[in-house]
């Protein structure tokens, strides 16, 4: 990789490698680059605290103070060095640096800083789990509003958060209750550390991986040795039949089918080596990814950030959630409903591929719809 036009000075998250002349990713300092595209594309955090998140990780100006918003916003989160390309004289280039995030990353980010930098015609109130249940009732959803009580014994105020049906039903009568935000809270809770994974297994099921990411690799490099042989095979018939062509012990008809025919098993065996070398583990990384999220639910579960119960909660139960007589309920997606299904009491036992020998996690092992990117199912 060369120095890429426009940067002699690397941005952060990137160093210059002087021996090289080359722009090369900073190990310790590209992940919380990445942690900063990713918590601003939420949309719930302002470019200040982008800033003081970075900060606390050790990413200050040379003063030792925190970076201004406007270096935050145009340096970084407005910067398409970050998914590989680059911007010169106002004009984007393709770069050849490696990318510290994807270009859909960078998109969303590009979202958010657009509806930020047009001015609110009322002031943002927080209401974390807006969008998140529907009426039981009714069908429609449930909507949030503050309420701001006076205390006069101690003469001050307080704001709290209801949440309550939109009732906007044409054709039932909605008589829910409001709900306050605490005791949704604690509901909410209690359902997602139902489906949270326990550490002990968590650890066992990443070990398994690591043992199937192994396995696959050898019989990968068996499968392609295997293919790239046959394609030597044709290579050399392919040069037998050139041979025979020019000695005219073949006819030019019989040498273009059987060239043909040559080539097409060839460019055959050319793609399934491609598509095995592609696809044969693209499923581990999306499972390891979500054992370990699993296995932190509890955490965010009894933690006190509500943002992150409500986007956890989306991917457990996905549209199912509803909210009746101040009672939340709602079915958990798959794989996480096989963890509520989940006895209580459960131990593990060596088995061949990933997850406890339950009736409940076999379903991780043998379900190929389990995981959306999953090619190959556990067994």
């Amino acid at each position: 990789m060369v120095l890429t036009k426009g940067y002699t000075i690397a941005p952060v998250g990137y160093i210059n490698d002087s021996r090289t002349k080359t722009i090369v990713i900073d190990k310790r300092k590209a992940p919380i680059v990445k942690k900063a595209f990713e918590m601003f594309a939420t949309g719930n955090y302002r470019i200040l605290d982008i800033a003081d998140f970075l900060a606390k990780n050790g990413l200050i100006s040379k003063t030792g103070k925190c970076w201004k918003i406007d270096r935050v916003s145009k340096r970084i989160l407005s910067n398409p060095f970050y998914y590989g390309h680059f911007r010169f004289l106002g004009e984007i280039h393709e770069g050849v640096q490696e990318p510290i995030i994807a270009k859909k990353l960078f998109d969303a980010v590009q979202l958010v800083l657009n509806k930020r930098s047009k001015p609110w015609s009322k002031p943002r109130v927080p209401k974390s789990f807006l969008g998140l249940f529907r009426c039981g009732e009714c069908g429609m959803m449930i909507t949030a509003e503050q309420k701001l009580k006076y205390y006069k014994h101690t003469d001050h105020h307080a704001t709290y958060t209801y949440y309550r049906c939109t009732k906007k039903s044409k054709t039932i009568l909605c008589n829910q209750p409001y709900t306050s935000q605490e005791e949704l809270d604690s509901q909410l809770s209690k359902m997602i550390i139902k489906v949270s994974l326990r550490q002990d297994w968590a650890k066992e099921m990443l070990n398994k991986l690591d043992l199937e990411k192994a396995e696959l690799a050898q019989s990968c490099s068996a499968f392609v040795g295997e293919k790239q042989e046959e394609i030597r095979a044709i290579n050399s018939k392919l040069q037998r039949l050139l041979d025979s062509y020019l000695d005219q012990d073949v006819d030019r008809e019989s040498y273009l089918i059987k060239k043909e025919n040559l080539l097409s098993s060839k460019k055959m065996l050319e793609e399934q080596i491609a598509r095995i070398q592609q696809t044969h583990h693209a499923w581990l990384e999306p499972m390891k990814e979500w054992i370990i999220e699993a296995a932190g639910a509890a955490n965010i579960a009894k933690g006190e950030n509500l943002e992150e119960k409500k986007v956890l909660a989306q991917k457990i139960f996905g549209s199912n959630l509803i909210l009746s007589e101040n009672i939340a309920r709602g079915d958990a997606l798959i794989p996480w409903a096989a963890l509520r299904a989940a006895p209580k009491f459960r131990t593990l036992e060596r088995h061949r591929g990933i997850g406890p020998l339950t009736s409940t996690l076999e379903k991780l092992r043998s379900t190929s719809e389990l995981m959306p990117h999953r090619t190959k199912t556990i067994i």
